[in-house]
Order: C-alpha cells, then sequence, then structure tokens
C-alpha cells in the first residue's frame, strides 16, 4: 500500500480509468495509451513527488517514475482494473511511425529484462573463460552457457507471446507459431536430401536452397533461431487469420477448431512465404546497417552516441532495437548497442559534477539517486529531473556521449550479445576471443564518456541554483520535516519492547532514550490530543502529518505523577515550543522504560517516511522526512 496515494493520484489526473485504453510498464515508465490526451493534467503530474515527469511520445502517454515503477505499476493496475490487454479502442487516429513505435515498445518491452538477464550470464560466462577460472569443456561452463542462450535462441517463442498480446491473437497460438520456427527437426531437414533441389536468387545476400516443398510448393528452410522479424510478420498474420475463422466458425467448436484453422492455414504459410521474406528483409536490413557503418564508422558512432539520449527522450531508441536484435541473429553482433555505450556514463558524470558543486539541497537529493541509477544504466532519473530542464548540462551529456561512440567506433567495438545496462553491459563485450582490441575499445569509451562528461561540467561554468522562498513554501508541501522533540539517543522502532510499536501497527517513526526531561513540538500545527496522565502527545502539523509521542513504555500507571504539561489539548503550536516536561530519574526510579516512540500514525497517507542516521540527536534537529 506504500504506492497507494501515488497511484490513486495518478489515475485521476490521466482523466480517470475510463480514459484509459491500455497500460504497461518499462523499467522506469508508466506507458498509456489514452483515449483523449487532452483529458490528463500534464504539469499537475511532473509537480508531483514520486513522479520524475511525463512524456508524449509514440503515441503514448509516459509517465517517468524512476526504479521503482514496477511497485507503482501493480498498484496503478490494481485500483484501475487494468491489464496490458486492456481495450485499445479509440476513435484517435495515430500515425504509422508512431504505431511502429507502440508495436515495437509493446512486443519487446516485456522481454528486457530477462533478456538482460540471461545476456549478463552469457556475459559473465565468458569472462569466467577469460580469466581462466574454467574450460568450454567443464559443466559449468556449459550448464551456464545454457542459462545464458536458452532465451535468446528460443526467442520466437516468447516474443510470439508478446506479438499475440499486442496484435490481439491467441497467445498460445502466437506461441505455437513461434515453437514451430525453432523446432528441433527443422535443423536437420537440410541435410535431406544432400544436394539441395534447386537454389534460389544464386549468388545474391538472399541466396536460398530449396529442400523439401509443401504439397508441391517449394519450402525455402531458413534458421530462425533468435530471429525477431520472422516471428512478428507472422503472427500479425496469423491474428488476421484468426479473427477471419472466428467469423465464421460456430461458437460451440471455437475453443478448439479457431485454433486448429488458425495454425493450420498460418504456420506453413510462414515457412513458405512469410518466413522468407521476413528474413530476407532481416539480412537486408542488417546489411545496410553494417554498410552505414562500413562507408563511415566514426560519424556513425558519432551520430548514435551523441543523439542516443535524444532518442530515449521521445521513445525512437525503440525503432533501434529490432535492428540490433536483427543483427546478433544474422551477424552474432552489434555495432548499434556499441556506439551508444557511452552515452549514459557521459549523463552520469554530467550528474556527478553537479552533485559535488551544487549547495542546493534539492538538487543534491535529486543527484545521488540519478548517479546512482545512471552508474546501472537507467538516465531517465538525470534526464527529466536534472540534465534535460538545464539545457546545458543535457547537450554537454550528448557531446560526451558522441566522443564516446566515435571511440567504439575506432576501436571496431561491437556488442556481442544482449546484456546489462550500464556497467552490467560490460560482459556484452567478452568474446570467444577474451580481451581483445574491441573490448578495450568498450572500456575506454566508458571511461573517456564519463570522464568528459564530469569535466565538461565542472568546468564548464555550472551556475548553480539559489533556493528561493518560494520553492521552500513547495518542498514543505511535498516533504515535511519532522524535528526532533526530544534530545537523547537515537533507536529503531523495532528495539521497544511493545509490539504496537515495534511491528509498526500504529505508523512508522522512530524511537528516543531522552536524556533531557521535556517534550518540544516537533512541528508548527494543533496539540490535538494530551492525555490526561501526561504520558503521551498527539500532534498534526499544517500539512495533515499526524504525529504521536509516547514518553516510555507502561508509564500509563504512573497517573500522571512526574509528568508537568506546559500545553493544553486544543493549542496551536510552534515548532520548537516546549509541550511537557517529566521527571527522568523519577519515572526511571520507579522501574519504567523511558524510551520514546516518535511515530507518525497516518503513514498509509504518504509515499516514505525517512528516518534519521544519527545515532545521538539534539532537540530541534532533523528527525523524520514525510514524503507527502
Amino acid at each position: 500500500m506504500k504506492y497507494e496515494k501515488l497511484a490513486k493520484d495518478i489515475i485521476k489526473n490521466i482523466g480517470g480509468k475510463e480514459n484509459v485504453n491500455s497500460l504497461t510498464h518499462c523499467i522506469t515508465r508508466l506507458r498509456f495509451k489514452l483515449k483523449d490526451e487532452s483529458k490528463a493534467n500534464t504539469e499537475i503530474l511532473k509537480d508531483m513527488d514520486g513522479i520524475v515527469t511525463v512524456v508524449k511520445s509514440g503515441g503514448q502517454y509516459q509517465v517517468v517514475i524512476g526504479n521503482h515503477v514496477p511497485d507503482v505499476y501493480d498498484e496503478v493496475a490494481a485500483i484501475g482494473g487494468f491489464s496490458e490487454s486492456s481495450s485499445e479502442s479509440s476513435e484517435e487516429k495515430v500515425n504509422p511511425f508512431n504505431k511502429f513505435i507502440d508495436i515495437i515498445s509493446g512486443v519487446f518491452t516485456p522481454t528486457l529484462g530477462v533478456l538482460a538477464a540471461t545476456g549478463m550470464i552469457k556475459g559473465f560466462n565468458a569472462l569466467f573463460i577469460a580469466v581462466g577460472l574454467f574450460g568450454k569443456e567443464s559443466g559449468t561452463y556449459q550448464i551456464l552457457n545454457i542459462i545464458g542462450d536458452c532465451l535468446f535462441y528460443f526467442f520466437p517463442i516468447f516474443l510470439g507471446y508478446t506479438a499475440a498480446k499486442k496484435f490481439k491473437l491467441n497467445e498460445f497460438i502466437g506461441m505455437a507459431i513461434g515453437a514451430s520456427l525453432v523446432y528441433p527437426t527443422l535443423a536437420g531437414l537440410t541435410a535431406l536430401p544432400a544436394e539441395p533441389l534447386y537454389t534460389l536468387f544464386a549468388g545474391t545476400i538472399i541466396e536460398s536452397p530449396v529442400y523439401i516443398t509443401f504439397l508441391g510448393i517449394p519450402v525455402i528452410l531458413m534458421s530462425y533461431a533468435s530471429s525477431v522479424i520472422p516471428i512478428i510478420l507472422a503472427t500479425f498474420i496469423g491474428a488476421k487469420i484468426e479473427k477471419g475463422f472466428k467469423k465464421i466458425i460456430p461458437d460451440v467448436v471455437k475453443i478448439f477448431i479457431v485454433p486448429f484453422c488458425t495454425l493450420l492455414v498460418t504456420i506453413p504459410l510462414t515457412f513458405i512465404v512469410i518466413g522468407p521474406i521476413a528474413t530476407w528483409a532481416g539480412k537486408l536490413l542488417g546489411a545496410g546497417t553494417i554498410s552505414i557503418f562500413s562507408l563511415s564508422p566514426i560519424l556513425a558512432g558519432v551520430f548514435l552516441g551523441g543523439f542516443w539520449q535524444v532518442f530515449v527522450i521521445f521513445g525512437l531508441h525503440w525503432g533501434l532495437v529490432p535492428v540490433a536484435m536483427n543483427n546478433f541473429a544474422v551477424f552474432g553482433s552489434d555495432p548499434i548497442l556499441a556506439s551508444a555505450l557511452g552515452a549514459s556514463f557521459a549523463q552520469t558524470g554530467v550528474v556527478l559534477a553537479i552533485l559535488i558543486k551544487t549547495k542546493n539541497k534539492k538538487l543534491k537529493s535529486l543527484a545521488v539517486p540519478a548517479v546512482i541509477s545512471g552508474i546501472f544504466g537507467v538516465t531517465e532519473p538525470a534526464i527529466y529531473g536534472i540534465t534535460l530542464p538545464r539545457k546545458k548540462p543535457f547537450i554537454l551529456s550528448c557531446v560526451a556521449g558522441a566522443v564516446g561512440g566515435g571511440i567504439t567506433a575506432i576501436f571496431g567495438t561491437k556488442t556481442l550479445m544482449m546484456g546489462g545496462l550500464g556497467i552490467f553491459a560490460i560482459p556484452s563485450y567478452i568474446g570467444s576471443a577474451g580481451f581483445d582490441t574491441a573490448f578495450y575499445g568498450a572500456i575506454i569509451a566508458i571511461v573517456v564518456s564519463f570522464v568528459l562528461g564530469f569535466l565538461l561540467m565542472f568546468f564548464g561554468g555550472f551556475k548553480d541554483e539559489e533556493t528561493k522562498e518560494e520553492n521552500k513554501q513547495n518542498v514543505l508541501v511535498k516533504q515535511e520535516t519532522i524535528i526532533s522533540p526530544l534530545k537523547g539517543e537515537v533507536k529503531s522502532l523495532s528495539e521497544v519492547n511493545d509490539e504496537a510499536f515495534s511491528k509498526g501497527a500504529l505508523g512508522k517513526g522512530i524511537a528516543i532514550e531522552p536524556t533531557e526531561g521535556k517534550i518540544i513540538a516537533p512541528v508548527d500545527g494543533v496539540l490535538t490530543t494530551l492525555f490526561p496522565t501526561g504520558h503521551a502527545l498527539g500532534i498534526t502539523s499544517e500539512n495533515g502529518v499526524e504525529i504521536l509521542i509516547h514518553i516510555g513504555m507502561d508509564t500509563v500507571k504512573l497517573e500522571g505523577k512526574y509528568f508537568t504539561p506546559k500545553a493544553t489539548q486544543g493549542d496551536r503550536i510552534k515548532a520548537g515550543q516546549v509541550l511537557l516536561e517529566f521527571d527522568i530519574k523519577s519515572i526511571q526510579a520507579e522501574g519504567y522504560s523511558l524510551t520514546t516512540p516518535v511515530v507518525i500514525t497516518n503513514s498509509g497517507n504518504y509515499l516514505d517516511i525517512i528516518e534519521t542516521d544519527k545515532k545521538t540527536i539534539d532537540f530541534k534537529e532533523d528527525l523524520l522526512t514525510v514524503m507527502i
């Protein structure tokens, strides 16, 4: 329930759940398809704590959340009743380019996490071989290689599922089409007979031997393992075929006759027509990409490295994902992702320079997580929270990224497998040759991009931002600081000898072992509750934060003895005002613990309650930060 309030606010400000056609998410963004984007309150969403920014691109309304987007997505989907297969009927016409980006995003996004994970395993396996940890003949290598290669080899099956969801085909039909493309017997058919019946397009890039026929029709056998274009096209056609059969087949037998007819038509059609055409298209696409790098590899690298973050902003990088995946399938490597390798590190270097130079507390608080996530390749917090709004830092990061792209081109660096992001991408550049020149090119590109981005920003005339008074007021509304009402030793609530507090039943917070017998007001607000016994106080801040201060354990039994109130229930109070005094020695002499919990009783209304990391604390020092 941590993100319940944020989720409700998001749904409210995108025009309500009735304005949503569909919802998906990627690493950092909620990706809505709205029926009417004009109903969304974009500026309100941008100003919310918990939201980095809002981007409208590729026919999608993208709410950038950050690394915790899966948790927010779950909450939004649960409250709104959304699913990734929500209706997409909308009167709005989407231009072909946006439609293409939307399809690519919908097909590839669900696989990226596992794809990156298996790529990392494959990369680390290559690293272990390179450093001599074990040999290629060892069982350890073989099993790790299976784990790292399984998803990519059987990729058509996974894409058959995601593409089927996108094109509204029965997902299991989509998977069956994908499975047929990687069926083990398929590869063996090329050996029967030893010589092909004949060869089509001999001497060209699409030269295709014919070994078998289907009902007398020649079948061009291709290797579809790891391929991406054939299954996407086959699933698209399969969806049209299924839709046609649904119209003519009686309801009583639809459940099995529709899949029967769809598979019987789509799979042979895929082998005879769709697969070869898609494979040829993939080869031409790959050859075209490689030829661009062949004509001017440095220029291509500089362009992609410099503009990659721009592509990310508009979602245009999705258009390059299938090209890169196709290059892996056709050539076993890809220069596109290699050219963009330094871009995230350039962005991170720029933000690190800002973090070091700025004295603005809010900017520092944004920069710290942006640097951390940037190291791991997630740059949206840096882009939308820091560099893009200030323009110059973003431009400098693009310059540094361009230099990194040029370096990978000079060294002939190519990505050898789909791997992780940021530093986890490094193993993706270790091939069978181990640490070769291309690998060192990747490392140099990372280091130079990061250092150059840092230096350009650090010495590039950075102008710090002064905190304006009105901005302070905004911060108070979005992030309220609770000062310490006591002086003493700070403890975790889990150390309190009372389960109501230690298990968080009464709310999140912290505990203090007092060394001075007085309580001061931790906020401006109202003293809403003062127990007659004086052992507990309830305070409500001007922003609605409800604070309970409970002095000691079981001290209610003292019936007010040793407690002296200095304010009355219902009083308006100011932060720092003395509310109550108590006699520490006398209470302890009676055998009572004075461990005092300070909890936010309406914690569920807020994004988070952040505790101080101090071991001891004085009056008026920051104790808790409430993320509103």
